[in-house]
């Protein structure tokens, strides 16, 4: 699968696109307008709409499991990097990573399923360890910068790229 983002699809997924949809045409009306209207024969989702219900998340995913040398657990976070251009950074070990980014979607319920979905998605195209997912942060632009202001949290993903813990 890829994303629904501009530019070309990442290599190695299939032709669905993955995107963030509005609220759909009865969503918050008023119950006194034409029941027409609520049929959604007057309303059409648009482009625009979708981009004004999608919010920035940013996105830690830690995974674990059995060794494996470091040197192709590096080569495949390279990997998911190029498939997955939307990363920040990764940090690994020879048993267990970390990756960080952000992910665009309409709430944290579909920005934490796109996250739940990326490991086992890109494990066959990028040769990733056959770790599982044991931790996911999944939180708002607002909370990731107000965090960052008082000195909580991780510090800014800087430099970019896959680093070894």
């Amino acid at each position: 699968m890829r994303r629904g983002r501009p530019g070309a699809p990442p290599r190695g997924t299939a032709e669905r696109t993955l995107t963030s949809v509005g609220p759909g045409p009865a969503a918050g009306r008023p119950e006194d307008e034409d029941p027409g209207e609520r049929s959604g024969t007057a309303h059409l989702t648009t482009e625009s709409d979708r981009e004004e219900a999608s919010r920035l998340w940013h996105i830690t995913l830690s995974v674990s499991g059995a060794e494996a040398p470091l040197r192709e657990v590096r080569r495949a976070l390279e990997q998911l990097a190029h498939d997955h251009p939307f990363l920040l950074t990764s940090r690994y070990a020879n048993d267990h990573a970390e990756i960080r980014y952000w992910e665009e979607a309409r709430d944290l319920h579909d920005a934490a399923a796109v996250a739940l979905r990326l490991w086992g998605e890109h494990r066959s195209t990028a040769k990733l360890p056959p770790w599982e997912i044991v931790g996911l942060e999944v939180i708002d632009r607002e909370t990731y910068h107000q965090r960052i202001a008082e000195g909580y949290g991780p510090p800014p993903a800087a430099p970019v790229g896959v680093h070894p813990y």
